[in-house]
Formats: C-alpha cells, structure tokens, sequence
C-alpha cells in the first residue's frame, strides 16, 4: 500500500512540474529519480505523507554512505523540499519534514574556461569548404558568441534570428523566453551555412525551421554536439576536458573580466538567480595579481619604476 501511495504522489506531483511548473522533461525526470530514490528507500517504513524528520534525516544518511557527493546530496534534499512543499500545498501534510534539514556545505567549483587564443584556435580547426565544418563554426561561435546552453542551441529556430536587430530569442529552462544579443562574427558564420549548406539539404516540413541540421536534414543531438566539440578540441591540440558548456562558462567570464554588468550577464545567462551568474566574479588569481601590479600606485612594480 505504501509503494502504492508513493506512486501515485509523485505522478501528481510530476503534473504539477509540467503544468504548473512549466518545467523542461529533463528537470522533471531529475525531480521524479531522486524523489523515486526516497520511495524504494522508504517503501516498507510507511507512506510518503507519514515521514518525519528522522527519515530524511536517515535517507541522507543512506546516499552519503554510498558515496554521493555533497553537490548532489545538497541537490536531492532541494527536491525532497520541492516535493513536500507540494505536498504541503495539496493538503496531504501539515509540515515539510525537510524545513529544518540543513544543506550539506559544498565547494563551489570554478568553471573551466577557454581563453581566447585557445577559442581562436577552435574556431580555425573547422573546415569552411564542407556542410559539417560550416555548421559547427557556425554553432560553436554561437555558443561562445551568445552563451547558450547545448538544449538551447540544437532547438534554435530560424524564425528565432532576429537578425537586424541582433537578438536571439531563446526559448530557456522552464519555458522561459529571453532575448540575447548575437555579434557580426556569429551572423556571418549563420548566414555562410544557411545560405550556401543548408539549402542543399532535404528537409522535412516538421524540421524546416530548426537551424542546426545533421547531414540526413534532422535536428542534432545534444550527444552530436559533444562530439563535435570534443573532435574541434583535438584538432586543435588543446589539452583540457572542454564541453558544449565550457562555451558558455568561458562567455561569461570574458564578459565579466572585461567590467560587464552582473545583471547584464544573469539576462543574457538566463539565471533566475544573481547568485548563480556571481560565479563568475572568482578570476583568474594571476590575472588579479597582473592586476594590482600594473595598475596599483604602490604596487612593486609601479614602486622600481618610479625608482628608476
């Protein structure tokens, strides 16, 4: 009866998400896994609206004994959270058994980045003569250009280039629509494949407006796009672990190291938090040293010149 009451709440639960919510398939799996996870744990001890405090408490337990890192157990108990707030919402309790669990303390990791040599570099490692090397420069200098995400990039519709104005519109997690502006270098890289690649492509009318097509004139994967940059990367004999992401991450730091406004940033990002985009404030600590050097009136460099 238990394992019975956990299914049918968390299928009115992952309605919830997708109705009310708006959320993409893919946060709404996330949720669905690790709300799942809890059930199996908690099938023989009672129902999901019977919990206390003492079992989250002991589920946590559990996930940490197996090794999880603290990222994602930090990530699960924010869904649990999720879940009994709906949960609290439906009536079905008094109390989210998880208000009064702490967050494990994580580290938060850098992003790694690509600089601009090491973006140059990959850029020149496609073939301009060829429908696929005319796609992927196109694609990946919209991805730094714009600071996409990968499920961003392969939905890109032509009807979402708003070329004279120079904004793309970008359909983001959760449904959520947001303009973000697009350079001269990634139109002219569009336009090159759009308009002497692609026509040359049969395509069916249900993917006529999606930009970014394989050979055979479908949408691409979010696997194809990996694989594309991870093949740019060897080609240009860069040795770091670099993914679609690490576009975006880089875009963002080159924003803010150039004086960008953090809410400037958060926008074209997407973030619905400021905490998120603050990330990128962490520089480079030898940048930060150049910095002082060359610019601070007492710096020791500044102190041997004034010397001489």
């Amino acid at each position: 009866m238990a394992l019975k009451d956990w299914q049918s709440l968390i299928k009115d639960f992952s309605n919830y998400l997708k109705l009310e919510r708006g959320l993409s398939i893919n946060s709404i799996e996330a949720y669905i896994h690790d709300i799942s996870k809890l059930g199996s744990f908690m099938a023989f001890e009672g129902s999901a609206t019977s919990l206390k405090i003492s079992h989250i408490q002991a589920f946590l337990a559990f996930i940490t004994e197996c090794g999880l890192a603290a990222s994602s157990q930090a990530r699960i108990l924010s869904g649990l959270r999720t879940f009994y707030d709906f949960l609290l919402m439906e009536k079905q309790i008094t109390e989210n058994p998880c208000d009064l669990i702490s967050s494990p303390k994580t580290i938060r990791k850098l992003p790694d980045t690509l600089n601009l040599n090491e973006i140059e570099a990959i850029f020149e490692s496609f073939d301009l003569s060829s429908y696929e090397g005319a796609r992927n420069r196109a694609l990946v200098e919209t991805l730094y250009g714009s600071g996409l995400r990968v499920s961003e990039i392969i939905n890109l519709k032509i009807s979402d280039l708003m070329s004279d104005e120079g904004f793309l519109k970008i359909t983001g997690k959760g449904n959520k629509m947001r303009l973000v502006p697009f350079g001269s270098s990634s139109l002219k890289y569009i336009l090159t494949y759009f308009n002497d690649f692609r026509p040359k492509l049969k395509i069916l009318e249900k993917d006529a407006d999606i930009l970014f097509l394989n050979r055979r004139g479908k949408p691409l994967s979010r696997v194809m796009v990996f694989y594309i940059i991870k093949d740019s990367v060897i080609k240009a004999n860069i040795n770091k672990v670099v993914s679609p992401h690490t576009f975006r991450h880089s875009f963002a730091t080159h924003l803010v190291e150039g004086g960008a406004d953090l809410r400037a940033v958060q926008d074209m990002l997407g973030h619905e938090s400021i905490t998120t985009t603050e990330i990128y404030t962490h520089l480079d600590r030898e940048y930060l040293k150049q910095t002082l050097q060359e610019f601070h009136p007492r710096s020791q460099k500044k102190q041997n010149f004034n010397k001489n």
